[in-house]
């Protein structure tokens, strides 16, 4: 049954995740590389920071689960790879889902597999090949027994905001968390909105789908801080962030820090203490 997994990857204490998405090698992005030039390293610094989940590709999992040891992260396996996030766009645009993906995840022993759903100013075809590859999921996640998270991104226009950057707005968000939901999602990664007070109506169309709360583009600590701990506010179930972990001068700092958020209602000033340099 899903609940089995999705129990290795949520805190039994608190009811929250935070996954380390570190599964940016997928993409053929330069700056996405950042961090995790040398991702065996990279894995292992977060393995011993102990996030409850460090996401993958199938071609990087076995650094993660060659580990020895019951008292590590869970692995959550990418199984679309698509070449929409660089400043300059290519004239032709897909989203392509990995061969058999379900079962390269119950091989890999992940907790879940993850998919994204696009919606890219200008290029309805790619959200068309994202809801096919979900609708090829849906039915073998549930036949193996493996919880599908779907990724809603919605993206701001390639001319005006090149490079993966998130549009925040709450009316183009919604719509396609709920299309996520009525797809089949056993838990969603989101995108932030521009107001956080207003993330619970977000929270509210997925409704008792778990929304995980993705960290987008770089922030400085106390923005990045300050965010998550009012997000936690808005009954979100977690967080999955990856370049403002990775990137960070002190990694496995930052993830004590936002762990203890997470898990413990921790305020901001309270968590500085676990990152080199801060106090």
């Amino acid at each position: 049954m899903k609940q089995s997994r999705l129990n290795r990857l949520f805190n039994p204490v608190s009811g929250k995740c935070f996954d380390v998405a570190i599964d940016h090698g997928f993409f053929n992005e330069y700056t996405f590389l950042g961090g995790i030039e040398n991702i065996e390293k990279s894995v292992q610094v977060l393995i011993d920071a102990g996030p409850d989940a460090i996401q993958l590709t199938v071609g990087q999992a076995r650094h993660l689960q060659s580990v020895a040891g019951k008292m590590k992260p869970s692995l959550v396996l990418r199984t679309d790879v698509a070449n929409v996030y660089g400043p300059d766009l290519p004239d032709v645009l897909y989203s392509r889902m990995i061969e058999d993906p379900v079962l390269q995840a119950v091989r890999l022993d992940a907790t879940c597999v993850v998919v994204n759903l696009f919606r890219i100013p200008g290029a309805p075809e790619v959200t068309d090949q994202c809801i096919q590859n979900i609708l090829k999921l849906k039915p073998l996640c549930d036949y193996y027994a493996v919880p599908l998270m779907i990724e809603p991104l919605v993206f701001r226009p390639n001319s005006e905001a090149g490079g993966y950057m998130v549009d925040g707005n709450i009316r183009l968000i919604t719509p396609l968390v709920r299309q996520a939901v009525e797809l089949g999602a056993d838990l969603i990664k989101a995108d932030p909105t521009e107001d956080v007070t207003e993330y619970h109506k977000v929270v509210e169309v997925a409704g008792s789908v778990p929304i995980l709360v993705r960290g987008g583009g770089r922030a400085d600590d106390n923005e990045l801080l300050e965010r998550t701990y009012a997000l936690m506010q808005q009954g979100v179930k977690g967080i999955v962030y990856g370049r403002n972990v990775v990137q960070h001068a002190d990694p496995g700092g930052m993830t004590r820090a936002l762990m203890a958020i997470v898990h413990e209602q921790a305020k901001p000033e309270d968590v500085l203490h676990f990152m080199k340099g801060k106090s």
